[in-house]
């Protein structure tokens, strides 16, 4: 190399931080440096709270972000309009990320430490997904910027899934196809510990239970009537005797979604909303075919007519060890969340709205590792039976909070929500290279990962062959 090379070498690396020899220091840093930017991301996305197949904005968002550090966009996959893949890079290992970025129904709040909807919103980040697209997206982002800048083989490749709420879009993309070649994902979610601990959680399945009867005046000529409503308590009154006859670790639970309109009218019409969970796939399949035959013999019993549609469905999540060590490693080396003192405040404020919540230190630690099982479920079950996937949790909220809460959307909706996302975001983006740099630790993964899924396995999805369900929450925004 001449000594004008040498110059000209040592004069770009002095204009540009971030060296060819980047470090995993450097990419914190990096990441850091766009701490407020992804910040002003995730809560504009909390403010929008789209509900599931409806996120227009929430993943246009995103997908721009990526797209303007040089990804590039697929967009509508798997027959729905919101989601997309985004993919840097060329070359093995191909690295994938999840980004979920949809809303609950039916609970909204502000962020501030006391009870307070905010009026006309029909939906809140509960679950912190606002979070969690803005973070994996942010990861990946952090791992392009360092094979940019190392010139090492690689691709890192982002995907925007729409409606894990009870939609089952990874679902979708995963029945499409589009996790075939890929070596390793890596999926995180909001919480209110620190932790990249193995382990599982619960399969499900949904469906809507839609009854019809015969309407009449409830007083004047009520034999005339066949009550639909009485279809949809008949069936729920089985289901609720079932649940003494079904495998302790499962769940059984539904909303009327549709009870008729006036007390004095025989309805009609009536729906119920049902998830069926247990951590057998295959006990959920057959736990959800006698829950079929109760709204049939509901049915039957009523003189009404019954139809089902299936809404979701996923498996439950398989862990391997052997990822769940690399992201624990770095999870070690970016450390837990520390709280200011404005946020010392909101969370003290907080914690006086939850039951014996632990100290409010925790949040700063990072927990022991070692195997957990949940009793939620996530859409990413199905990624995690056809590639390695990881999981990782950061307290995105103050410790003691659970989801699906006001108080889970409060604290997302703060800096608090913004110092757990940066956290998971670095853990991510050092996994990744970790994976770039160590095609050992690839093949351990994947040989555990065989092992444990089994040579016999067959793919088959909870949701059957139906089409992704892009209007299950549209009569929640007036029909769309």
């Amino acid at each position: 190399m001449s000594r004008a090379t040498i110059v000209l070498a040592a004069a770009m690396a002095l204009a540009n931080p971030l060296s060819a020899q980047m470090s995993k220091s450097d990419v914190m840093s990096f990441l850091d440096s766009q701490e407020e930017h992804l910040t002003d991301i995730a809560m504009e996305i909390w403010d929008l709270a789209e509900v599931g197949y409806l996120e227009e904005q929430s993943s246009a968002l995103l997908a721009g972000e990526l797209e303007a550090h040089g990804f590039d966009l697929e967009w509508g996959v798997a027959g729905i309009p919101t989601a997309f893949v985004a993919t840097y890079g060329s070359g093995s290992p191909v690295v994938g990320v999840l980004a979920e970025f949809d809303a609950l129904p039916g609970i909204n709040q502000d962020a501030v430490p006391f009870r307070s909807p905010i009026e006309g919103k029909i939906a809140g980040h509960a679950c912190g997904h606002h979070l969690y697209g803005t973070a994996s997206s942010a990861a990946a982002i952090g791992a392009a910027e360092w094979l940019r800048q190392t010139g090492n083989p690689g691709t890192i490749r982002l995907y925007g899934t729409p409606a894990e709420e009870g939609g089952s879009g990874k679902v979708y993309m995963v029945r499409e196809g589009l996790f075939d070649d890929v070596d390793v994902v890596l999926a995180w979610h909001a919480g209110d510990r620190n932790s990249a601990s193995p382990g599982s959680n619960l399969a499900v399945k949904s469906a809507k239970f839609r009854f019809s009867g015969v309407s009449a005046h409830a007083a004047g000529a009520p034999e005339r009537g066949r009550s639909a409503l009485d279809g949809v308590e008949a069936m729920n009154f089985m289901a609720n005797l079932m649940r003494e006859h079904v495998p302790q670790e499962s769940r059984l639970h539904y909303v009327i979604t549709s009870g008729g309109s006036a007390p004095n009218v025989v309805p009609d019409f009536s729906e119920v909303y049902y998830y069926v969970r247990h951590p057998d796939p295959e006990m959920v399949r057959a736990i959800f075919d006698r829950l079929v035959s109760a709204a049939e013999g509901a049915a039957s019993g009523t003189g009404t007519t019954m139809e089902y549609e299936v809404i979701g469905g996923s498996y439950s999540r398989l862990s391997v060890t052997a990822l769940q060590e690399v992201v624990y490693e770095n999870l070690m080396t970016v450390g837990g969340v520390y709280y200011d003192d404005q946020e010392w405040t909101f969370a003290e404020a907080l914690k006086n709205e939850l039951p014996a919540a632990p100290e409010l230190e925790s949040a700063a630690e990072i927990m022991p590792f070692e195997y957990r099982r949940t009793n939620a479920s996530s859409d990413a079950g199905d990624v995690s039976w056809m590639v390695p996937a990881s999981t990782l949790s950061t307290a995105t909220w103050i410790p003691g909070t659970g989801a699906h809460s006001w108080q889970a959307i409060a604290a997302g909706g703060t800096t608090i929500g913004a110092k757990g996302m940066m956290v998971a975001a670095k853990t991510m983006a050092l996994t990744a290279i970790d994976l770039f740099t160590s095609p050992e630790k690839v093949a351990a993964i994947r040989a555990e990962f065989e092992e444990f899924r089994g040579v016999d396995f067959q793919y088959d999805p909870l949701i059957g062959d139906r089409a992704p369900p892009l209007d299950y929450r549209a009569s929640l925004i007036g029909g769309r």
